[in-house]
């Protein structure tokens, strides 16, 4: 398991626990607005070692949860995309062992190995990215096919197994008009009809969260802008026609 970052405390990205946040480096997507992007291209063993002391230890971040068992409760496994970790289950294991509630965070590329994890009941809670409407979603990931049947079977996964998930979308004013999420609100109105129903007898939340610049931006600081809050707030009726559990996530 190759963790390249790890944020001892957070109050935010584990809905309702207080957890640490793993990062894993290496991502198969190359979307352009990620703020992670200096660990995109880690996604081979050569590149963690052409960057000593990168790479944390396993064993030093297992220790470091064991000095906070009592204090913290959850782990946020992030990126990059986690599920492309070879020993992702072998480390959720060990953080059940230790008491951890687990979240995955996920661009949903990967639905066979969100199905290991998910039958052996080794993740609690799964955030899961839709990056934008079916037409324009190999423009948003940076690839040249979107593959989106991926997505369609992730989420008709976490719909049937997951113990709790929730989806969510990035708008970024270049890659996201009005027509472009309702669009996607509709796609996804028609995927959560169709898939299998387990556990879950109200609506998933679909958060929407504004594009926020920075250093690390993959595309580089200043070339990607986020949306006007009042314009957010002006979609989200509209979204909510076809998915009503449509929130805005950080605006206020």
């Amino acid at each position: 398991m190759r963790i390249v970052g790890m944020q001892k405390l957070t109050l935010l990205d584990y809905p309702g626990r207080t957890a640490a946040t793993l990062f894993t480096p290496g991502c198969n997507y190359r979307c352009p607005f990620c703020h992670n992007g200096e660990l995109v291209a880690l996604s081979e063993p050569l590149a963690l070692a052409s960057e000593p002391g990168l790479a944390l230890s396993t064993e030093d971040v297992l220790a470091f949860l064991r000095k906070r068992q009592g204090l913290l409760d959850g782990v946020c496994i992030s990126g990059g995309e986690p599920l492309l970790q070879p020993d992702l289950a072998r480390f959720c294991e060990e953080l059940r062992v230790l008491g951890y509630a687990v979240k995955i965070d996920t661009n949903g590329s990967q639905p066979q190995h969100l199905r290991e994890l998910l039958d052996a009941s080794l993740v609690d809670y799964v955030a899961m990215d839709v990056k934008n409407a079916p037409a324009r979603y190999a423009e948003t990931t940076g690839l040249p096919d979107a593959h989106l049947e991926e997505i369609r079977s992730s989420i008709a996964l976490l719909a049937e197994r997951a113990p709790a998930f929730e989806l969510r979308t990035t708008v970024v004013r270049e890659l996201h008009t009005q027509q472009d999420l309702c669009a996607l609100s509709q796609w996804l109105a028609r995927q959560m009809a169709s898939a299998p129903r387990g556990a879950h007898h109200k609506p998933v939340p679909w958060y929407i969260q504004n594009f926020k610049d920075s250093d690390t931006v993959l595309t580089g600081k200043g070339s990607l802008h986020p949306w006007q809050e009042d314009d957010l707030r002006t979609v989200l009726p509209l979204l909510q026609e076809a998915m009503p559990s449509a929130r805005l996530r950080g605006v206020a």
